[in-house]
């Protein structure tokens, strides 16, 4: 788990303003939902059998005995938010989250044992359309950012629970044949999770996985029919995919369209945001049958992505406008005035006073960033004068409705 410090939140704060205002767009509500969560929502929703579950949740008992757990993943508790606040049942709802999540798992570049989700969850929606909406959400979401380039959406659909059933007898059956060929995970997932085999990162595994029965001959017809549509939905858009027949969702509770956006700008292919159907997940929590369809991209990841091809804005990185401070002893009480009557005039202005004596004005001034300095002193008349320095271009002795003018121009 790691500290996010001062120097790191203007790029947060960047990231998640700019999320905020694409599904603002969109139409989605924010609900905000408890970190701990009792465990058996995790085991129901996510599955016993799966890794998380297994060996990554940050499970404990609390005073009265009740097993409690840091949530992994936020679709189960935004399911079970909603359904306990009566929010689901013959309605249609878009909500996004964000927040931080746990896994205890090998900590490594972008990934840490508290890591951080922004997350997608809608209801009540069975047909294409709201698929294609969250993709295509998400898709002016890597535009806004400039990632768009970066970035491929790779789509496949998991078909009905009865269909997948059948494939997965079917993948069982191939793989028992040829067991001892399998990697070690895959051996443990043939019994539990073996569509997890699918995406295994062994090579042999792989190869072996080329003659394997492939999920695409199992879908039933109203799944490749939605499927059908959704591709077409979003070709209209003019957004590029790859159909990847082994992509597979790690939670059990997905059905139909399952996608992720990867990339390969990070070192090996790596998965910034991911997501499908499921609309098993909210009977299965206790629910009346609800279609539900999300996503959740990783925010550490993202970050890391941007920073790693220099698209962060140069006015983020730059976390003040204005730097204020004395020339001379006596007017500190002024400045301050002064600049709060600066931030009066200037909604959204982003001024640092230089507090604690005329020590080291120069160097303050340069390790905030801030592109304007102020230098203040009180004239013959005790009224504030100053000196403005932009762009290594001063200007001399101005009254303050000339540093207010000067300003006004500079922004």
């Amino acid at each position: 788990m790691n500290d996010i410090l001062p120097e790191q939140t203007p790029v947060w704060q960047y990231l998640e303003k700019t999320v905020k205002d694409v599904l603002s767009a969109y139409g989605y509500s924010e609900i905000r939902m408890p970190v701990v969560e009792q465990t058996n929502l995790f085991k129901r929703s996510i599955g016993e059998v799966t890794d998380i579950v297994e060996k990554e949740m940050y499970t404990f008992d609390d005073r009265n005995g009740e097993s409690l757990t840091l949530r992994p993943e936020g679709t189960a508790s935004c399911v079970r938010a909603a359904e306990e606040h009566g929010l689901l049942f013959n309605q249609m709802q878009r909500f996004w989250y964000q927040g931080p999540m746990f896994r205890y798992e090998r900590p490594q570049k972008g990934r840490y044992r508290q890591f951080h989700q922004i997350g997608v969850e809608t209801f009540g929606m069975a047909s294409s359309d709201i698929d294609a909406e969250v993709i295509m959400l998400s898709a002016r979401l890597w535009k806004r950012l400039g990632l768009l380039d970066s970035v491929t959406l790779q789509l496949n659909s998991l078909g009905s629970n009865e269909a997948r059933a059948d494939y997965k007898a079917a993948l069982v059956e191939y793989l028992e044949e040829r067991k001892d060929q399998l990697d070690e995970d895959s051996l443990r997932r043939l019994d539990s999770n073996p569509l997890r085999i699918l995406d295994s990162k062994d090579q042999n595994t792989q190869a072996l996985l080329d003659a394997a029965p492939v999920l695409t001959d199992y879908l039933d017809q109203e799944s490749k029919t939605h499927f059908a549509e959704l591709t077409s939905m979003l070709d209209e858009a003019g957004i590029a995919y790859e159909i990847n027949p082994r992509l597979v969702r790690g939670l059990d509770y997905y059905c139909k369209t399952v996608f992720e956006w990867v990339t390969e700008k990070l070192g090996a292919q790596g998965t910034v945001c991911a997501g499908g159907r499921y609309d098993g997940l909210v009977k299965q929590l206790g629910g009346r049958p609800t279609p539900a369809v999300g996503f959740a991209m990783g925010v550490e990841r993202l970050i890391l992505l941007l920073e790693t091809l220099e698209l962060i804005p140069e006015s983020v990185k730059q976390p003040f406008d204005l730097y204020v401070a004395a020339e001379e002893k006596g007017i500190q009480s002024r400045i301050v005035l002064f600049a709060d009557k600066l931030r009066d005039q200037f909604p959204g202005l982003r001024v640092r006073i230089h507090c604690g004596g005329l020590k080291n004005i120069s160097q303050k001034a340069q390790q905030t960033g801030a592109p304007i300095v102020l230098l203040l002193k009180a004239n013959d008349n005790q009224q504030l004068s100053g000196t403005i320095w932009y762009d290594k271009e001063p200007s001399f002795d101005l009254n303050e409705e000339q540093i207010v003018d000067k300003i006004s121009g500079l922004r």
